[in-house]
């Protein structure tokens, strides 16, 4: 049984396809339009799913769309109604677009179904999963647990902001679920948008931000903002906030308990942003461990799974393991709406086609590492690279792995793209930028002068699965990028009182450990572990890299620049290699040096991309 599901029309619409309980692929739409979190039908991805999967619409026996429109409108009236006057113009805005868009739904996703290639041939089987239903069943389902608690938790779906779940075998139950207007969400997105970051996409900034700060907001943000229960359970005060009938995240009232106004985009970064973002981390790390804790009592389970938007939260997550409320957790790597596509698909395959699950023959989950996107061969590479007038050449494996590897013990920075894209939003070895981690000036390079964002944005280690005891506080697997775990006390380096007595963003450029380039400023690293088995070509390049250094980790961090989906093809790989000051570009068995380019073919890519 062949299921497409489908998220789209609000942020990262995204295409999914599974066979008989197989995830055969998953890709999102930006992907392919190189428009950050495009909300449009993903009709690229739904192509490109199909076409991994050999068949056509025709082919295709249900699509499963990853929430109920007419809940979502039903909030919104309510909402509206609740709220009046307050709230019209905000309503007044939307109002037009549910109408002539997202109230009838059906028809417009039937009709653009049918522009698929087959589509005049499918059989026209439509369904629809509530959206925490969707984040549940991508949570649960590829995980390697038989039976699991399952937690989701994000802004909002229909009226579901945080739901609690049970999943036994190919069964999924929620049994408890968390109302809008409270949402830890849309609590996280509104110091988002106050600090002066973009709602939906800036909140990994808050993350990243939080420790050069002190959690100085933490107990105004207790005692005015939300109240949380012993079991996680919490209620805002709607008072300070905006988002039920205005146009902004936060109001006046918010201002003057947080001492000032907003901060404005692109503003220059203050202890007072960085206090901020230390504060609702600290006080979401707490929502989530008392959540975690209030499941564990009441389903008796010892495994966890997460998904929703607070599940890319990796320092909440980090923490979660650490104190070890369950014995095991897994979180879908695509965990925001994206993933929804892929839960709708398994929740109609499993929930309504009553299908098992699929075997997992001793893999770890059925993600398979994330890599489910377009992967090109080399006759195609090859042929992309040349039309876009590059200069390469192609190498036997191990003498592009050596290449590369010296290349990156020199302290260039590498564009690295092989074999499937990943879906979600980490880059995991198959469309990533690479460095050496031992570099001291290794960060603020990538940041400023590859990456062209902010210097105090932290840089991921990609390390191997066998040496990452030795190197970090975790001795299990992390291959998602979605753990945070502390740098091993050994390799890390004293700092002087002057060094410790640093405040805020003086403290970026202090040197903490044996790898500079991915230890954050409290000796935190998200950590990504590699597999042979999923990635044996990163793998292998890391292996190299540690045989030349003693190192076994890489800086890992997404190929793009701020503002740009993470490269597709091997064309997008050129240009961004063009545009920045990526060194060496690694595309298949394809190895280009800068300096051997055309500097004709140099971009002005800074300002190419609408800032994030």
């Amino acid at each position: 049984m062949r299921i497409l599901g489908i998220s789209a029309f609000y942020h990262d619409s995204a295409a999914a396809l599974v066979v008989d309980g197989d995830i055969v692929a998953a890709a999102q739409e930006e992907r392919f339009t190189r428009k950050k979190h495009d909300a449009g039908f993903p009709h690229h991805a739904a192509a490109f799913c199909l076409e991994a999967g050999g068949c056509d619409m025709a082919g295709i026996d249900h699509v499963v769309f990853y929430d109920k429109p007419f809940l979502k409108f039903e909030r919104l009236l309510e909402t509206y109604l609740a709220t009046a006057p307050r709230g019209f113009r905000s309503f007044r805005m939307a109002l037009p677009v549910w109408i002539r868009e997202k109230l009838f739904q059906k028809g417009l996703l039937r009709e653009r179904l049918r522009r698929i290639a087959g589509g005049e041939a499918w059989n026209g089987s439509l369904l629809f999963t509530e959206h925490h239903q969707s984040h549940a069943a991508s949570a649960f389902f590829p995980s390697p647990f038989e039976r699991a608690a399952v937690l989701t938790m994000d802004g909002v779906g229909e009226w579901c902001t945080t739901s609690l779940g049970v999943g036994h075998g190919s069964r999924l139950e929620i049994t408890k679920e968390i109302h809008f207007p409270h949402s830890l969400g849309l609590l996280y997105s509104a110091f988002t948008y106050y600090t002066g970051f973009k709602v939906n996409s800036g909140e990994y900034k808050v993350m990243g931000l939080a420790p050069y700060g002190e959690p100085r907001f933490a107990g105004l943000i207790k005692d005015h903002l939300i109240d949380v229960k012993d079991d996680g359970s919490f209620r805002l005060d709607l008072s300070y906030f905006d988002y039920c009938t205005g146009l902004t995240m936060t109001n006046g009232r918010f201002d003057a308990l947080m001492g000032g106004p907003p901060r404005k985009p692109e503003d220059r970064l203050g202890q007072r942003e960085m206090d901020l973002a230390a504060s609702v981390q600290a006080v979401t790390e707490e929502v989530v461990l008392k959540l975690a804790r209030g499941i564990a009592r009441s389903t008796g389970e010892r495994n966890l799974c997460l998904a929703g938007g607070v599940a890319l939260n990796c320092v909440a997550n980090g923490r979660l393991l650490r104190e070890g409320v369950f014995e095991n957790i897994w979180i879908q790597p695509a965990a925001g709406d994206a993933g929804g596509a892929l839960g709708a698909a398994l929740a109609a395959c499993h929930g309504i086609a009553g299908q098992p699950r699929a075997p997992r023959h001793g893999q770890r989950d059925l993600m398979k590492g994330a890599y489910l996107g377009p992967e090109f061969e080399q006759e195609r590479i090859e042929a992309g690279l040349a039309a876009a007038g590059a200069r390469f050449e192609t190498l036997p494996e191990q003498q592009l792995i050596d290449a590369t590897a010296e290349a990156l013990a020199d302290g260039k920075a590498v564009g690295w793209m092989q074999g499937r894209m990943e879906f979600g939003p980490r880059a995991l070895g198959g469309r990533s930028i690479l460095g050496d981690p031992r570099s001291p000036t290794m960060q603020k390079v990538l940041n400023l002068k590859v990456k062209y964002r902010e210097s105090f944005r932290p840089f991921a280690p990609s390390v191997l699965r066998e040496d990452v005891a030795e190197w970090f506080e975790l001795d299990g697997d992390s291959p998602y990028m979605l753990l945070v775990a502390d740098i091993a006390e050994k390799r890390r380096r004293q700092m002087t009182a002057q060094q410790q007595a640093l405040f805020g963003i003086d403290k970026l450029n202090v040197a903490r450990s044996e790898i500079p380039a991915v230890t954050h400023v409290d000796y935190s690293a998200r950590i990504q572990t590699v597999h042979a088995d999923t990635n044996p070509r990163y793998h292998a390049l890391l292996s190299a890299f540690k045989a030349r250094t003693g190192c076994p980790v890489l800086v890992n961090t997404s190929f793009n620049v701020r503002g740009e989906p993470i490269v597709c093809s091997p064309a997008d790989a050129f240009r961004c290699f063009m545009g920045t000051g990526i060194e060496r570009l690694v595309v298949g068995n394809c190895f280009l040096r800068k300096e051997d380019q055309d500097p004709a073919l140099v971009q002005d890519y800074k300002d190419r991309f609408e800032l994030d």
